[in-house]
Formats: structure tokens, C-alpha cells, sequence
């Protein structure tokens, strides 16, 4: 019997080694989990059971758990990298075959899909044909690689100061090449279909009140005349403004035009070539509707000042990187300042992580144990925030590591001794005369 005691003791320290050296190995692995060994005693039965005063039969190896607690995170500078700093794996897909992992090696292949570093799929949210996320449904992430393309503008809002103290410029009538023929002036660029961008010009002109004009100026008036590119928005004129007058009340915010906004429907973008400069059509087209929006418009006894300006165009853009936020929304950013989503990194837990079955290169697969995947962006319920350019360390500590593989040793040691007494007890019986 101490024969097969002291063997069950060298086959689990042997094993205990085995788990220890593995952890021991992957501790620079990106993504791991450390594992367990975890041993329970052994007792021969009868049909009758046990007695109370049984000796021990050895020991067996129950169970190697996983321990699934969080490793550091590290950040790198790849953008794709990826860690999850709480609960969840990503989700990657080897042509239709879902494994789970903690390990964000990510980067794109020749069609810009989202892959680890073994050509695996990421798994998440993508977007329709008009750029907004298809939630709930799951399936190959994929970066569009090609120019995004412009946008004409169609509303412009604006918010600004007009001081109350100016007085009438002393030069009529309004010029935009005479700065004493208006009080302010500022600019904006706007965008045609072509992605052409055109230079926006208001000058702001203080209006005296006349009785005797018809109709009659009142107080707190001003001229506002619009230009673009220096001609008038809908005739292609040169320096023949838009002219729109902009009324305030007493205490100084805007009336006049009674809902803020002003259209400049009908623009024709040009472009001015020769010396004077011509304006002549360029060939591409305004929004049809594109609005002027000044409801936020003042006039206080402040210095003349443009607070917020902003308008909804934009011309061609060439992709220039990629971001990725804590939700795992997916953005491209454009040379023109602008992005757009690409899709939503998913996350899967389980019930019983536990229950997961290793398949090798820091991957899990489910199985009936585990339970079925629950998945969710990041960040939602219980799942952690997905954590852009950083990886996950593994959660190997190696001091505890090297301890263990002190103790397997020792162990090991002892139960060889077991069988070396039981030999030699052995021995004596067997030399007896």
C-alpha cells in the first residue's frame, strides 16, 4: 500500500510541477490566466463504506482551475492593441469557429477586418449603409480604408456679439473693401458638393434710426451683408452682398428676423480666376437648403466678438487613424477633421468562467459548464471597459510561482522517500531467514 501511496504523491507533484512551470512559462503572455492545482485525499472503500480509523490511500489530482483576477494593464503605442480592465473576453472568430480571449493583439489584414495575431476575426458591431451601428447583430469587424467623401453645407450657426456703443461708420454706402464703411466683420468657410471650399463673409453695418425712411430704421439696427468668396450667394455677382437687417430688442438679444435664421438657398459656387478677378461657376452646386442660424446673436456694450461658430460641411478625407473609446465604438478620423464610427467592439462573460475549456494560444472556447455567452459593449452591466492602445498583462506573480515550485519539489522529494522506506522495510522482510 505505501508503494501506491508514495507513487499517487510523485504523480501529483509531478503534476503540481507541471502546472506551476506552465504559469512559470507564461508569464510574459499577453492575455494569460494562471492556473491551479488542486488535490483531495483518497480513502479505500467497501461495499459497506468506510470506517472512522481508515488509513489514507494517497492523493489525486481533482481538478487545475483557472484564475481568471486581472492582470496590469500596459499601454503600447498600436491603437488596436486592446485590454480589458474588469470582466469579459473579446470575441474572435476563425472562419465561423468563436473562441474567447483576454489577449488584444489586434491589427488589419489586406481587406482592413479587425484580426488578433493569429488571423482571427474580432467579433462586434457593425454599420449600415448609412453609417449607424447595427446593434445586435455580431459579425466581422472591418475598417473602411477609402476617402470619405465631402459634404455640402446646409446650416451654419453662429454665435456673436455686436456692441451697442458703436456708432455709424463714417463712410456710406457699405464696401467691403472699405473698413470705415461697416463696423465688424468675420468669416467662415463653407463646403459645395465637391468638397470646394468657399470663404463666408459678413459685414456688420450700425443703421441709424430714420423717421423718414420707408420703411422707417428703428433702434438697434444693423445691416448684415453676406458675401461668399466676395460675391452675392445667389447671383454670382461681384461684391453685390446678401444684405439682411438684423434687429434687437432693449435688452439686447436678436428679433429681427423673427426666427434667427436667414436662407441662403440658390448659392452657386465659383470660382474667381484672372486679374480682376472673375467669378465664373466651378461646376459643382450648393445644398439646396443651407441656413444661416443667428438665434444666439447679441448686442451688448461688449467688444465685437464671434462665441461658437460652426457649420456641416466638409470636403474630401483621407483616412489618418483610427480611435477606439472605453464603450469599444470604433472611430476613423479624416485629414478634413472629421470622423465617423466604424462599428462596436462586443464582449462576452459567462456564468461560469471556470467552466471555460482552454484550446492554446490564449483562447477559450465555451462548453456546457461555462454556460452560454452573454455579450455587451463594454463598459455595460457587469462587463469591464475596453482599455484602446494596451495589452493585458498575464496575472502570474512570479515570487508566489517560484515558492510553489519550491514546495512541488519538496513534496516530490518526500514521497520518493516514502518509497525508498517502503523498499527497505521490504528489503528486511525479505532477508529474513
Amino acid at each position: 500500500m505505501s508503494f501506491n501511496i508514495g507513487l499517487s504523491g510523485l504523480r501529483a507533484a509531478t503534476k503540481d510541477l507541471n502546472v506551476t512551470g506552465n504559469n512559470i512559462a507564461n508569464a510574459g503572455t499577453a492575455g494569460f490566466k494562471q492556473s491551479r492545482a488542486e488535490f483531495s485525499d483518497v480513502y479505500a472503500a467497501s461495499v459497506l463504506g468506510t470506517g472512522k480509523n481508515q488509513q489514507g490511500s494517497g492523493v489525486l489530482l481533482s481538478n487545475v482551475s483557472q484564475l481568471f483576477n486581472q492582470g496590469n494593464i500596459n499601454y503600447t503605442q498600436n491603437a488596436l492593441d486592446l485590454a480589458i480592465n474588469g470582466n469579459g473576453f473579446f470575441q474572435v472568430s476563425n472562419n465561423g469557429a468563436i473562441s474567447y480571449t483576454r489577449a488584444g493583439y489586434f491589427g488589419t489584414d489586406n481587406e482592413g477586418f479587425i484580426v488578433d495575431n493569429f488571423g482571427y476575426n474580432l467579433q462586434g458591431y457593425p454599420i449600415d449603409g448609412n453609417g449607424a451601428l447595427e446593434n445586435g447583430r455580431i459579425t466581422n469587424l472591418q475598417i473602411q480604408t477609402s476617402s470619405q467623401e465631402p459634404k455640402p453645407t446646409s446650416k451654419i450657426e453662429q454665435s456673436f456679439n455686436l456692441n451697442s456703443t458703436n456708432s455709424v461708420p463714417l463712410n456710406a454706402p457699405f464696401d467691403p473693401a472699405d473698413p470705415q464703411s461697416y463696423n465688424s466683420s468675420t468669416s467662415t468657410n463653407i463646403y459645395d458638393t465637391q468638397g470646394n471650399a468657399h470663404v463666408l463673409t459678413q459685414y456688420f453695418v450700425k443703421l441709424a434710426p430714420d423717421a423718414a425712411a420707408v420703411p422707417p430704421v428703428l433702434p438697434n439696427s444693423w445691416s448684415m451683408n453676406t458675401l461668399i468668396d466676395g460675391v452675392h450667394p445667389t447671383t454670382s455677382v461681384p461684391n453685390d452682398p446678401l444684405i439682411t437687417t438684423l434687429r434687437f430688442s432693449e435688452s439686447g438679444k436678436l428679433e429681427l428676423p423673427s426666427n434667427g435664421e436667414v436662407s441662403l438657398n440658390g448659392w452657386v459656387p465659383v470660382a474667381l480666376t484672372g486679374n480682376p478677378p472673375v467669378a465664373t461657376p466651378n461646376g459643382a452646386v450648393s445644398n439646396p437648403t443651407v441656413t444661416l442660424d443667428m438665434r444666439k446673436a447679441t448686442q451688448f456694450a461688449n467688444a465685437f466678438a464671434v462665441n461658437a461658430v460652426a457649420q456641416d460641411g466638409y470636403t474630401t478625407g483621407e483616412l489618418a487613424g483610427i480611435e477606439i473609446d472605453d464603450s469599444g465604438k470604433i472611430f476613423a478620423r479624416y485629414t478634413n477633421g472629421q470622423s465617423k464610427v466604424q462599428g462596436q467592439v462586443i464582449l462576452a462573460d459567462f456564468a461560469n468562467v471556470q467552466g471555460l475549456t482552454p484550446v492554446g494560444k490564449t483562447q477559450w472556447v465555451q462548453s456546457l459548464a461555462s454556460g452560454e455567452p452573454v455579450r455587451n459593449p463594454g463598459g455595460t452591466g457587469t462587463l469591464g471597459a475596453i482599455q484602446a492602445g494596451a495589452l493585458e498583462d498575464s496575472n502570474v506573480e512570479l515570487s508566489d510561482q517560484l515558492v510553489n515550485l519550491i514546495v512541488a519539489q519538496r513534496n516530490y522529494q518526500a514521497n520518493a522517500k516514502t518509497i525508498e522506506t517502503e523498499s527497505a522495510i521490504t528489503q528486511t522482510i525479505i532477508n529474513l531467514r
